[in-house]
């Protein structure tokens, strides 16, 4: 049994890892000993005894002094920011800021009264020197010289803020259960451009998407979109295939084979019932490897090769996972040991060997590139302010190709995920491994600069789930529950700062879930720097339980009637999401006290919408949660329902007013129910009508019903 100590706790403390916190419910919880001590040694670290986690501050203290520099200086546009330089005792050194330009910028020494420190035998003393404001944004060096040496660090200057936008609405999408007539039984980007070109004629400004980060080439696939391979590149089972140029050159004979293979899945009535990626990416890569036959143009072939030289090792390191990963399997541990270090020598002869599937991997990513500038280009020249607007999620899965590029990243024997709270007193467990602050630092915030600006190079937007994990994620140690766990602290001036940077190069915006435990300086502190938060209806309300008026919503921010956690709005009115819970076996209480609690929920927010006029007196729910069956206008009565709600919405003061695609065309199916994994199919159900019945994206949007619906969100 590990015993607590002061040295346990310092250790845990100057490494960001909290010792205690308080729980939903205001409680103050101290962290145990063994879970201090699997997290230190989750990021290498040795805290088992006094004496160990004693040793272990003090090489970190002597680390600190062996580095002439840190290992990345951050700082906003307009604040002062005072760099320490460790060198042998008693040197002059000069500081200076190299910009990305080449431009020097001159530092100022300044006061530094900390006593010299003998590390490794060595006396070495600490100078101070003031970074001047004003420099221009971008990645920077800091240089240090002294006696004829020298070193350097990467610098990051941030903005201070992001331009909140001009206020808009726009639908969110979860793309692949959008089909058409034209795709190939998952929604794809042809479908995506549909649907851009729909809502900018009725005066949207942007598109929200699901993340379409990368899956494993492999089947079966996951089918949740917030656990991918890689978050950086993306999953080419989006890809219309029609659409790329070089399929209008394809012969005779190659058009038939590709034809033959979309009539697997276009024709089954399995892949229309349910959306199945099992069917369908075996189908669509085998047309792919057809199209990939065909010859480009010199212009397609000099884009192709801008495009690998523009994403550099990075793009060459996840092809050469999902070729390994297509012949030995998506899980890398069980690969030869050489190839499963990313710098072998092994690993390079396997590549030569199979060049042309590392090859065919890159464009996979190159037609990606392709369509969605494709669909950006067309939202933003048909007048959206913002255009298409991507998601990230949290993490990614712990044997897929980011983890494999980069092992040191991400810490191991643990995982991510959420302590407990009133809906989930077991916690969750999210089977995602962290990345490590510390190595995060060590790489100067690379890998997420890398993350942050690819994702960024054809959107307007990006949405980042769970934003408090630039903060602070719970870390939860291998084989113990979600309750054991403990909140490991970022540097969220970093993070944020490289999100901001990226996104105001883009000129895009950028949204921050910030739903659930958020301490209240994380909204404040996003506010200040122009990150918008998120806002659902059913969850805005005073401390008395009263729904928040529309004037008090926080103008900095997305404000929604529902998500992609809860129900479609009418399938929510109906209480879907208390019969799927009761027909799981997830209800935490007797379905008559979930029933009579849910119904008085919405009851109170239906009856503020009719005080402000919104909802007629003769709109009324009918016990339990449904409206009268086989009654005259009960369709219309329910649509009025939901209307009258985004109306609530319109009446905020929120910059983007959002609207699920599912309630436009009257969806009552629930694409996901968290808590689950096989008990109910999350991620695999279509775009469905008020029936239930699979609905095809055209024929979803012509109707009335659709239309009245943008109208309101327009402020008719």
């Amino acid at each position: 049994m590990v015993v607590a100590s002061p040295q346990l706790h310092r250790l845990a403390g100057d490494l960001g890892i909290a010792t205690s916190y308080y729980d939903t419910l205001g409680r103050h919880v101290e962290v145990s000993a063994e879970t201090l001590v699997s997290v230190l040694a989750a990021m290498g670290i040795d805290g088992s005894t006094p004496q160990a986690a004693e040793a272990a501050i003090d090489k970190r203290k002597d680390d600190a002094w062996l580095r002439a520099l840190p290992y990345v200086v951050v700082m906003r546009q307009s604040q002062e920011h005072t760099v320490e330089v460790h060198v042998p005792d008693g040197h002059a050194i000069v500081v200076t800021v190299v910009l990305e330009d080449g431009r020097t910028v001159p530092t100022e020494q300044v006061d530094n009264w900390e006593p010299p420190r003998v590390v490794d035998g060595v006396v070495r003393g600490e100078a101070s020197f003031r970074l001047p404001t004003g420099l221009p944004l971008g990645y920077h060096r800091v240089t240090a010289e002294w006696d004829g040496r020298s070193a350097w660090a990467p610098m990051i200057v941030a903005p201070d803020r992001l331009d909140l936008p001009e206020r808009t609405w726009g639908p969110m999408v979860q793309l692949y259960s959008v089909r058409s007539a034209d795709s190939w039984g998952i929604g794809d980007l042809g479908d995506l451009r549909t649907l851009v070109d729909w809502v900018v004629a009725r005066g949207a400004g942007y598109v929200l998407t699901n993340p379409m980060h990368a899956a494993e080439p492999t089947v079966p696939q996951e089918a949740s979109p917030y656990l991918p391979t890689s978050r950086r590149f993306g999953n080419p089972i989006y890809l219309r295939i029609e659409d790329i140029p070089e399929y209008q050159a394809l012969s005779w004979p190659q058009r038939t084979r590709v034809a033959a293979r979309r009539r697997q899945v276009s024709g089954d009535s399995q892949t229309w019932e349910r959306i199945d990626r099992d069917r369908v990416w075996p189908a669509k890569v085998a047309a792919l490897r057809v199209v990939h036959e065909a010859d480009r143009t010199a212009e397609r072939e000099e884009a192709y090769r801008r495009y690998r030289f523009e994403q550099e090792e990075g793009l060459v390191h996840f092809a050469r996972w999902m070729a390994l990963a297509t012949t030995y399997g998506a899980d890398w541990r069980l690969w030869d040991a050489p190839l499963r270090d990313v710098r072998s020598a092994e690993l390079d002869l396997w590549a030569e060997e199979h060049a042309d599937e590392v090859e065919f991997q890159m464009w996979l990513q190159w037609l990606l590139d392709e369509q969605q500038d494709a669909v950006q280009s067309a939202a933003r020249q048909a007048g959206m302010a913002i255009g298409v607007m991507g998601d990230l999620a949290v993490g990614v899965n712990e044997y897929g190709a980011e983890t494999w590029a980069n092992p040191g990243l991400y810490a191991r024997g643990v995982t991510v995920g959420a302590p407990p709270d009133p809906y989930n007193m077991n916690g969750q467990n999210w089977s995602q491994p962290p990345m490590r602050p510390d190595e995060l630092a060590r790489q100067g915030y690379a890998p997420f600069r890398a993350l942050v600006g690819t994702l960024l190079r054809h959107t307007g937007g990006l949405r980042v789930d769970h934003i408090i994990g630039l903060f602070r994620l719970w870390w939860i140690p291998e084989g113990r529950p979600a309750t054991e766990g403990t909140y490991v602290y970022y540097d969220h001036e970093a993070m944020v700062g490289v999100l901001t940077l990226e996104a105001h190069r883009a000129g895009a915006v950028i949204v921050g879930e910030d739903l659930g435990t958020v301490e209240p300086y994380v909204r404040d502190y996003l506010r200040e720097r122009g990150v918008l938060g998120t806002s659902i209806l059913w969850w805005e309300k005073h401390h008395d339980g009263r729904p928040l008026e529309p004037e008090h919503y926080r103008e900095a921010c997305m404000a929604s009637v529902t998500t992609h956690d809860l129900p479609p709005t009418a399938g929510y009115l109906q209480l879907a999401h208390v019969r799927l819970r009761q027909e799981l076996g997830v209800l935490t209480r007797p379905i008559g006290e979930e029933l009579a609690a849910e119904i008085h929920e919405q009851q109170v927010f239906l009856d503020a919408c009719r005080a402000r006029g919104l909802l007629a007196e003769e709109v009324q729910l009918v016990s339990p949660g449904r409206f009268e069956a086989e009654q005259p206008g009960d369709e219309q009565a329910l649509q009025q329902t939901v209307e009258a709600l985004y109306r609530y919405l319109v009446g905020s003061r929120a910059r983007l007013l959002n609207v699920a695609l599912t309630d436009l065309v009257g969806d009552v199916r629930i694409q996901n129910q968290p808590g689950t994994s096989w008990e109910y199919p999350n991620w695999r159900i279509p775009l469905s009508a008020p029936d239930g019945r699979p609905v095809l994206l055209e024929d979803g949007l012509a109707t009335s019903r659709a239309e009245d619906l943008a109208a309101v969100l327009r402020g008719e």
